[in-house]
């Protein structure tokens, strides 16, 4: 039955299909080992994209990089398991769900907290998937069958333990802080959920009556609404302006409220007046003084910045509103002594944008430095590794300067802290399940804590807690701790940081198989309880003139509109191929168009082979050390090379040496996830040497004339048939849907594995290495090229066929040349070859090289007239072009005020005219102008 593969390679056609059979087949699903499994283990923890989430170019960077891993490990024969999953997030699902009420004219107060948690599950239910189905699509070779959402029950339960068992250790406390306060959210949130802009702003100077006396201290603040709660004015000891005024007291302007004078460090002599307001409730610096010195802690505002009745005349403005009326009120009594404009930096929320309020406010902490101690030394001592490196003194300078962690959120959508408050004597019951009577009094009102955690606490468990924590289970045992981390740099600290702390603390009884462990290659390392041995950050994806993409410059690149353009194969070689450990990723759609055209390229030679397949009514069957359908790659023992492989010609020794050089050095670069490397070795394998040199190399044994014997031609067919099965292996994790494609055509159905992705990744045979091979097929090939372009010089049609003359330098290149002419006359259309016993270096038309000469005997019939008119012009027009770039070049004010790119251009082009203007010179005069 002839093979078929349609005329034009349509990747729509072919990625639903085999994305959908993946699943069905449920080829990724990974059942648990059992005890005496020494495979070895390959285990990585997809980064859950929040349920709210649509792919984007960040996750298309770093799926696709975590599927070329996925799937070379899997080939290589390891246990291989991809957990995903989805994250509740608390905040950006909240706000959608609000965002839904809003439209309707409701509030979520107005539901309720039972129905609107109700609420946002139906909306999680109808839209959480979304971005699960786009990685189906882009056949995300996840294990299904594990797939999580971080509030499953039984992760919640975990998180309830986790939780307990840090309270009970006295990791979590309770406690009124300054927290970064989110009006919109109305919650706590986190300093790295809080972005910084510098913005122009205005710095205002308050004076405030000392009283009795006649004197003033003068204040300056960026927050005149917040003096409204002022309860002492610093000054520094060692500031002798205010010495008298130790132990005094100043009135607070429009309050009448009279505050002490404090001597404290806060203030600092030589910044503005020396004197500081102090306002402990809003403000994280004052709250520390006020600490030390017993100070009142007056919050002026409520949950929505709105001030309230500790402010006076000015309860129920806005802060900013109150700002205003304050900063009249001052002016108008004769407080206000200036407004000076002054840069300051604005915290925001990082998912709203609302201007964040320090406030103060009863949250729930973690005691974070014993976390940071184990999480620290596990990297320090390298039972983690950071790549690339200069990322490993990022997070440790973060880990040395790490403040307790605000864990609680004054959300309704998330993990519900596991407190109870009881009515009749206020005591705090933190449990595991819900307690029926007060531990304390007895009391069986009892109230749970109405706050959530924060959405990170619970993802910072996930390593561990997918794998059935607090059970210890046998996937346990395998799989953690994980072996890779693929994420970006903006949640190293969010997130990466936060499991290794997690990890080191809560695993620290765990022990890996020996086994497994021994196999996976980490037999050396000591410390089991980290959840991944290796972090790989990778790059940002910035639009083509490599600015940050965002919705306000315009420059969104939508990867689904990408995929459906060019296809997945395209979009995802292209983020491969630009991928440089720790060089950003400038990404241009016309890259992905000409990786298009790299998988249309493969596709044509696919046809080609299945033409001669067909033609030669050849039987291609896997060599017999192939595996039993069922059976995995790793547990076959199967040869992972090219199989069935003749080397009957010089071109066939040539190419499996290519091809081994090649599969060696891809695995070396896909091991330093140098994803770039690998994916321009197997672009220039394929397109190159397989199909621009191989391929044409081969023609002539494939075909034969009717009757004759064709035994070759067999053997050429074979040895292509083979050579294309390893190539699709190699270039699997990288394409996988048009490998899988030509892949399953070329068995017919009778494929040794369900899926090339089952079967063995191509390593390097050093027995198949042959040196002589590649330095003469490399002698012929320069041979060719010189002679092409010689003839584009010669501006020779492509049609007529040219003699040639060759000096050798050596015999043996000679003879070289000699046995393979046909080959040579056939790639470079040469009419015949003859050899010169001088060299022809000094001849027009020859090219010179360190093993042989070679000239074009060829004479073109030109009208000399025409030709020297034709010449005239083009000199004329480089002379034009050099007397433009002189004068610019020669004028002093253009060269001041031109960019440096554009007047390194005009230098770059007056060159390139130079030589065109030699050139055309010798031309002339060469025929006689």
């Amino acid at each position: 039955m002839p093979h078929e593969l349609p005329k034009a390679y349509e990747p729509g056609a072919i990625e639903t299909r085999w994305a959908d059979y993946w699943i069905q087949e449920k080829l990724f699903s990974v059942p648990t080992p059992p005890p005496g499994e020494t495979r070895p283990v390959f285990t990585l923890l997809l980064p859950p994209p929040n349920v709210t989430g649509r792919l984007h170019m960040g996750h298309m960077l770093n799926q696709t990089q975590m599927d070329i891993i996925v799937r070379w490990h899997r080939m290589r024969g390891f246990i291989t398991l991809w957990l995903p999953g989805t994250d509740h997030a608390g905040i950006a699902t909240q706000m959608m769900v609000e965002r839904q009420l809003v439209k309707e004219g409701k509030k979520r107060r107005d539901l309720g907290r039972e129905k609107f948690v109700e609420r946002v599950w139906e909306w999680k239910r109808e839209y959480g998937g979304a971005i699960l189905d786009q990685m189906k699509r882009l056949g995300a070779s996840v294990d299904w069958d594990r797939e999580y959402f971080t509030m499953d029950e039984n992760l919640s339960r975990a998180v309830r333990e986790v939780f307990v068992r840090l309270y009970e250790q006295g990791l979590v406390y309770r406690g009124n802080y300054i927290v970064n306060w989110c009006p919109w959210h109305e919650t706590a949130i986190s300093d790295l959920e809080v972005k910084h802009e510098d913005v122009a702003g205005k710095l205002w100077e308050i004076r405030y009556p000392v009283v009795g006396s006649a004197e003033f201290i003068t204040v300056a603040t960026t927050r005149p609404e917040t003096m409204l709660g002022d309860t002492a004015i610093a000054v520094n000891a060692k500031d002798e302006r205010y010495t008298h005024l130790h132990g005094k007291k100043v009135l607070l302007p429009l309050m009448n409220r009279e505050i002490p004078i404090i001597i404290d460090e806060l203030a600092q002599p030589e910044f503005g007046t020396g004197a500081v307001k102090v306002t402990p409730a809003h403000d994280p610096n004052d709250f520390q003084a006020g600490l030390r010195h017993n100070l009142p802690q007056i919050d002026v505002m409520d949950v929505h910045a709105h001030m309230n009745a500790n402010a006076g005349p000015y309860a129920g403005l806005d802060r900013f509103e109150a700002r205003k009326r304050v900063l009249h009120d001052l002016k108008e009594q004769g407080f206000l002594v200036a407004e000076k404009d002054y840069a300051l930096s604005i915290g925001k929320c990082d998912r709203c944008g609302t201007i964040i309020e320090p406030r103060l406010s009863e949250q729930w902490f973690v005691k974070i430095q014993p976390l940071a101690d184990l999480a620290k030394e596990a990297v320090e001592s390298g039972e983690i590794t950071i790549v690339p490196e200069n990322y490993k003194q990022i997070y440790l300078n973060w880990m040395n300067n790490i403040h307790d962690w605000c864990v609680s959120r004054q959300l309704w959508w998330g993990h519900r802290i596991p407190a109870w408050t009881c009515a009749n004597c206020k005591e705090v019951i933190v449990a595991r399940e819900a307690p029926s009577k007060c531990t304390k009094c007895g009391g069986t009102k009892l109230e749970q804590v109405p706050d959530v955690l924060d959405t990170w606490f619970s993802s910072g468990l996930l390593p561990f807690t997918t794998l059935g924590w607090p059970e210890k289970t046998r996937d346990q045992a395998v799989f953690y701790p994980t072996t890779l981390l693929i994420t970006a740099y903006e949640i190293l600290f969010f997130w990466v940081a936060r499991m290794i702390m997690f990890g080191c603390h809560f695993m620290q009884a765990h022990e890996q198989d020996p086994a497994i462990k021994k196999a996976s290659g980490w037999g050396d390392k000591k410390n089991d309880s980290v959840p991944f041995r290796q972090v790989y950050i990778h790059a940002l994806v910035r639009d083509a003139e490599r600015q940050k993409m965002s919705k306000t410059k315009g420059n969104v690149v939508d990867p689904l509109e990408v995929i459906e353009r060019f296809g997945t194969d395209a979009t995802r070689f292209t983020l491969a191929a630009m991928a440089a450990p720790g060089t950003d990723i400038a990404f241009n759609e016309s890259r992905t168009d000409g990786y298009r055209a790299f998988a249309n390229k493969i596709w044509n030679a696919a046809r080609f082979m299945f033409m001669n397949v067909d033609r030669l009514g050849f039987m291609w069957r896997q060599p017999s050390s192939a595996v039993r359908p069922g059976q995995s790659a790793g547990s076959s023992g199967q040869p992972s090379g090219v199989q069935g492989f003749t080397t009957a010609t010089l071109e066939d020794r040539w190419i499996l040496s290519r091809f081994n050089r090649v599969a060696a050095d891809v695995n070396d670069a896909l091991a330093t996830y140098r994803f770039h490397e690998a994916a321009n070795r197997i672009y220039d394998f394929f397109w190159g040497e397989f199909c621009d040199w191989y391929l044409e190399l081969i023609k002539p044994r494939l075909n034969f004339d009717e009757g004759a014997d064709k035994s070759a031609a067999q053997i050429a067919c074979a040895n292509l048939v083979n050579l294309f099965d390893a190539s699709l292996r190699l270039l699997h994790p990288v394409m996988p849907f048009i490998t899988e494609e030509i892949w399953q055509a070329m068995y017919e159905g009778k494929a040794p594995f369900k899926s090339i992705a089952l079967a063995p990744y191509p390593q390097a045979d050093e027995k198949q290495f042959d040196l002589p091979a590649e330095t003469e097929m490399a002698i012929l090939q320069d041979l060719i090229v010189s002679v092409r372009n010689l003839r584009a010089e010669l501006k020779i049609e492509p049609k007529v066929k040219v003699p040639i003359e060759i000096f050798a330098h050596e015999a043996k290149i000679a003879k070289l040349i000699q046995d393979n002419r046909g080959a040579v006359e056939r790639l470079a259309n040469v009419e015949k070859i003859s050899f010169a016993t001088t060299s022809l270096s000094k001849l027009a038309g020859a090219r010179h090289t360190a093993r042989f000469d070679v000239h074009v005997a060829y004479e073109r019939t030109i009208d000399v007239a025409s030709e020297c008119e034709r010449l005239k012009k083009e000199l004329e027009k480089i002379e034009k072009g050099m007397a433009n770039g002189e004068k610019q070049l020669g004028n002093p004010q253009f060269l001041a005020k031109a960019p440096s790119n554009v007047v390194e251009g005009l230098r770059k082009q007056q060159q390139e005219f130079t030589l065109l203007h030699e050139k055309t010179l010798s031309k002339m005069k060469e025929i006689g102008c």
